[in-house]
């Protein structure tokens, strides 16, 4: 390319072209190189070019807020083998194993033409930012994919020999590669060379963590070092990568474990936090030696009788620790504590002092209460965990069980010490006593006054009316966190829908599965008296917020089944959402449309069945072929919706 003889309108009408080709069609002709030579040539022939303040505007969206449409969740953590097998344990099939790069979350989005349209980062796991510009200047980053509409995910991270050249600067490669993706210059985002490693793919249909390694690999994705590992030899595995970390050219603070097969990572779910069926095996934080003063009980919500070393204070990664975690009762036997014995302790990631073993034993060995500490009552096994008996009657759990309720209802003012007196004043042993009691009342409680019960009645007041998720999360149910109640107040809208929920009709709905679906559908049913004694009563449920667009279609909501013969089934959800409907991911007695494309021979989906039994209970649920389907959604682009 002979960039200097160019005119100022050639030059103009060049990189006009090749951002038309580069944002607009993804099918850039010319490299990075040769695109920032013909800038800069314009730049000295004619720096007051219009072109140039162009460029600008092709990086509006740097930055911009991306909502992923499935959410990007953190992993959960691990530090020991046995913390590592039991989350094993609960898994079919074998693992992969890979290591854990410490760097930047990202995903990148394909169009229907398998070209790379979006890059966001994880950001809140549900919500991340726009890097499009920069990540295309990654070379690891593949253009281009042979699955349209595929999503890949993996970290944007610096290589350690890339970033020798600037450790005298920064502090880590991962905080530079940070601001890197943030530069607003794409030519100075490019010149910090940062890579990208690809772990997983969306949307592909592969059946296994290693079907997905191969794709990736054909895509043009750079290997990331991972091996198959069998239940028997995960400690083996990590092991192996620990002893292979000073060779990698990244820096890397564990090993990453997940189920091989998607199947099994689907049944298992996912919490607010992290999905069930992946878990990162991490390596240990600073550790120190200390004493164990004792071993304090304590009882939570659900009934759990828990155990916290107190211990001599020691300086642990910049911080006085007087206190570590014993994780359940069954660990404080396995570690064969004795009075004050010497222990190590340390602070996992940085963060939480843990009690790994003992090093000099004591004097009479520690052993888990007999009684509840709170009520007396006998305790019970259930594997190494230990529960009260009646924990419908001990104090300490139904007390962290109000506290609960108001941490999450956002009532201010009600901590432990407030509803410990409440309690045993009589006054307030449930949910509902918090919305009969009255401001005269609290006063007569001990250190709180006329000033605080009016403040406290106020709050209760303020949560009288509140959204499903919050309501439901409020309730203590198991499994029932952040994440699955958003999931079911966007899908469902009402408590009655929810309550009215099989678990079937939950476990298909994305990223819950079996297991959660289990656990909420019984533990909804199990809390059926207080949600009856909270609603109408004291409760309301605000209204859900619509999240879909203005249009034709909207309040109506479409779930596709089965194969698509015109349309592929990704386009025509986004379609429909386009219009103003919204596409659940399940169906339920609030569904307005499934459309049922070409399915196997002889057989009902199990989307189809549900919706027939909804159907037979009064749910007005229609149901359309494709043909039926394609004449909706014709007449709904011409404006009209459709009729009821």
């Amino acid at each position: 390319m002979d960039v200097e003889s160019m005119s100022r309108e050639q030059l103009e009408s060049e990189i006009r072209r090749h951002n038309r080709l580069y944002w607009e069609q993804q099918s850039p002709e010319i490299s990075d190189y040769d695109y920032d030579r013909l800038v800069l040539r314009l730049r000295g022939v004619a720096p007051d070019s219009p072109v140039l303040l162009e460029l600008g505007e092709r990086r509006e969206r740097l930055g911009e807020p991306v909502e992923h449409e499935r959410p990007m969740l953190s992993l959960d953590k691990c530090y020991t083998e046995n913390e590592l097998g039991e989350w094993a344990d609960r898994i079919r099939g074998d693992f992969v194993a890979m290591p854990k790069l410490d760097g930047i979350a990202c995903s990148l989005r394909y169009d229907a033409n398998g070209r790379l349209r979006l890059a966001a980062t994880r950001g809140t796991g549900f919500v991340g930012d726009d890097v499009t510009v920069n990540a295309r200047a990654i070379r690891d980053a593949a253009q281009s994919v042979d699955v349209p509409g595929a999503e890949v995910r993996g970290e944007i991270y610096m290589r350690l020999s890339v970033f020798a050249r600037w450790r005298d600067r920064f502090s880590n490669p991962r905080n530079l590669a940070a601001g890197a993706m943030k530069q607003k210059d794409r030519g100075r985002s490019a010149a910090y060379e940062l890579s990208f490693h690809a772990y997983d793919v969306v949307g592909a249909g592969l059946a296994t963590e290693t079907a997905k390694f191969e794709w990736l690999e054909k895509q043009g994705f750079p290997h990331l070092p991972h091996e198959l590992v069998a239940r028997a030899d995960l400690q083996k595995a990590w092991e192996r990568f620990a002893e292979l970390r000073p060779t990698f050219d990244f820096e890397m603070d564990g090993v990453v474990f997940k189920a091989n097969l998607a199947g099994e990572q689907e049944r298992l779910g996912v919490t607010a936090h992290h999905p069930r069926g992946a878990i990162a095996y991490k390596f240990q934080g600073e550790s120190g030696r200390t004493r164990l003063v004792q071993v304090e009980w304590s009882v939570s919500r659900t009934g759990a009788v828990t155990p916290v070393a107190i211990i001599e204070p020691v300086l642990l990664s910049g911080a006085r620790v007087s206190r570590a975690t014993l994780h359940h009762a069954g660990f404080v036997a396995k570690l064969q504590l004795t009075q004050g014995c010497e222990v190590l302790v340390t602070r996992r990631g940085g963060v939480i002092p843990n009690v790994e073993k003992v090093l000099v034993p004591g004097g009479a060995p520690l052993k888990a209460p007999e009684a509840c500490p709170s009520c007396g009552s006998p305790v019970r096994w259930e594997g190494d965990f230990l529960f009260c008996s009646r924990r419908e009657n001990c104090r300490a759990s139904k007390i962290a069980e109000l506290e609960h309720f108001c941490a999450v209802t956002e009532m201010l003012g009600f901590g432990e010490r407030i509803l410990e007196i409440a309690w045993d004043a009589g006054l307030v042993r449930s949910p509902p006593d918090l919305y009969a009691v009255t401001a005269a009342q609290l006063a007569q409680l001990e250190r709180v006054g006329d000033k605080l019960a009016a403040r406290l009645v106020r709050e209760v007041n303020a949560a009288r009316e509140l959204p499903l998720s919050t309501f439901l999360r409020a309730l203590g149910v198991p499994e029932l966190g952040q994440h699955v109640s958003a999931l079911l107040e966007q899908r469902y809208g009402t408590l009655e829908a929810v309550r009215t929920l099989t678990v079937e009709e939950l476990a298909a709905v994305h990223s819950i599965g079996g297991i959660i679906a289990r656990a909420v559908v019984e533990g909804l049913r199990e809390k059926a008296p207080l949600v009856d004694a909270l609603v109408p009563a004291h409760v309301r449920m605000k209204a859900p917020a619509r999240t879909s667009a203005e249009g034709p279609l909207k309040g109506l909501s479409f779930v596709f089944t089965g194969k698509l013969e015109a349309v592929d089934r990704k386009v025509a959800q986004a379609e429909v959402r386009r219009l103003g409907a919204e596409t659940p991911s399940g169906v339920s007695a609030a569904l307005s449309y499934l459309v049922v494309g070409e399915e196997k021979e002889g057989e009902k989906s199990t989307k189809v069945r549900s919706a027939e039994k909804h159907r037979l209970k009064g749910a007005p649920i229609r149901i359309l072929d494709e043909k039926g389907f394609l004449a909706l959604l014709s007449e709904a682009k011409a404006g009209r919706a459709p009729a009821q």
